[in-house]
């Protein structure tokens, strides 16, 4: 983040300076007491369980002075002494303002991603074709809500040049404020699932939601969508803003062809646009990845990165972690994709699992949560899914996990917890298996990860 002062904050977020002088600088934003300090502006962000204006003194103990607050009930006498307030309604859309504000300064050209499932990986792989011809900054972790994404903005370097920017969402109007505060001149959409169907009605409901990523553009602006049989479609899409599709349809701009997995464990295809073909190389799983890829080469090229560049960026790239990580510890081959899940990204996981040569295959997975009304019978289709592959078992955890196994059938078994299933764990699993790991980001299936780690550490 640029350094700014205190009075250049106050105008940003349509505050009042209440106690300090506007002359003092700020060069780092923070909302978590444990790490805010000197030099750094705090946002007492109030949330559902927490009111950060109680966390202000523990900031201030490690060194930080300057505060964004929304009320004064918490200033003890002589409490606020040596401390610079600035007061407004909400510090939560203070903090957006001044994420706004920050795009806007630095100028930066800015890419949004959204999507029900692959909006990550995307994301991923839009950096690193990015980072070719501009000093990037991008969404980190889960960063990818009206908090965390201005925190994301405001922690870029003064000299960043473009931002790759995730945006989620399970409420309408989420990915409107987003892209309120980013402004993208090119958007990319990777599909239309079910997730958060219990908050949005419907998958039309979905897709209204996700094109608010659309809401702020103009003319000289790009969608990207991933086509297919889905709702993602030219005729279904009415904008004056220019749409590139791409997938694997003649009639897409950008074709992906033979699509197939490699000896590495990645995948290779190639891409046509324009009379151009070129060959493509992934070192990560999963078919469905050429899809994602696509995407984030369509948007090279509308920055003046072409297709070969975008190749050579995209074979050096790695995946955030929990998203198809491969860890092979002596017999096994764990398969981590904890991050979250949904029916779809269910099903692309079982498909890398199934291509995986030379092993058993095993499936561990959690519940999928926000799929509404129709829940059980969406973990029992995965679990059908899992058991039609080369899947010798199907191990369920968590409360709408017991539908998964009883879909899977003979394959499947149901566990009511982690603790349950990890007793024996070394039977339950054996030896010479791959084994997936997916559950929604809620059932923290990182900890059977790193139990079934520490079993091969035995």
């Amino acid at each position: 983040m640029k350094a700014m002062t205190l009075d250049t904050v106050v105008a940003a977020v349509h505050g009042q300076l209440i106690r300090g002088t506007g002359e003092h600088s700020v060069a780092r934003v923070s909302h978590d007491s444990r790490k805010a300090g000197e030099g750094d502006l705090f946002f007492a962000i109030i949330g559902d369980r927490f009111d950060g204006h109680d966390f202000i003194s523990r900031a201030a103990e490690n060194g930080c002075r300057s505060f964004i607050i929304s009320h004064t009930r918490w200033i003890q006498e002589g409490e606020a002494e040596g401390l610079d307030l600035i007061l407004v309604e909400d510090t939560r859309k203070a903090l957006q303002e001044l994420a706004a504000w920050s795009v806007r300064d630095m100028g930066l050209l800015t890419i949004g991603i959204t999507g029900s499932t692959g909006k990550t990986s995307t994301k991923d792989m839009m950096y690193y074709v990015c980072s070719q011809k501009y000093k990037t900054g991008r969404t980190l972790g889960n960063f990818n809500n009206d908090i965390g994404m201005p925190l994301t903005v405001l922690s870029f370097p003064e000299d960043t040049e473009a931002a790759v920017l995730e945006m989620g969402m399970d409420h309408f109007g989420e990915i409107d404020t987003l892209a309120r505060i980013a402004r993208p001149r090119i958007a990319l959409i990777t599909n239309i699932g079910i997730s958060h169907m219990e908050n949005l009605g419907s998958r039309e409901g979905i897709m209204k939601a996700k094109m608010e990523i659309t809401n702020y553009f103009d003319e000289n602006s790009t969608l990207i969508i991933s086509t297919g049989k889905d709702l993602l479609r030219r005729e279904n899409i009415r904008g004056s803003y220019r749409l590139v599709t791409t997938g694997t349809e003649e009639t897409d701009d950008y074709v992906i062809a033979g699509v197939r997995d490699a000896e590495d464990g990645g995948i290779s295809f190639t891409m046509h646009h324009g009379g151009d073909e070129q060959a493509f190389h992934l070192p990560v799983p999963g078919r469905h990845n050429a899809l994602n890829a696509a995407l984030a080469v369509a948007a090279g090229e509308l920055l003046g990165i072409p297709m070969r560049q975008a190749a050579d960026a995209l074979r050096h790239m790695t995946l955030t972690g929990g998203r198809l990580t491969m860890k092979k510890n002596k017999d096994l081959l764990i398969i981590d994709d904890t991050y979250n899940a949904s029916p779809d990204s269910m099903h692309s996981a079982v498909d890398v699992l199934s291509s995986v040569k030379g092993k058993r295959h095993i499936a561990i997975f959690g519940d999928m949560y926000e799929l509404g009304k129709d829940s059980p019978s969406w973990h029992r289709e995965v679990g059908a899914y899992a058991a039609s592959k080369d899947v010798e078992a199907v191990y369920a955890i968590g409360d709408e996990a017991r539908y998964i196994a009883l879909g899977a059938g003979e394959k499947g078994s149901y566990f009511a917890s982690k603790q349950a299933f990890c007793e024996d764990l070394r039977r339950r699993i054996g030896r010479n298996a791959a084994v997936l790991v997916k559950g929604s980001r809620g059932m923290a299936m990182e900890e059977i990860v790193a139990a079934l780690v520490d079993m091969e550490r035995e």
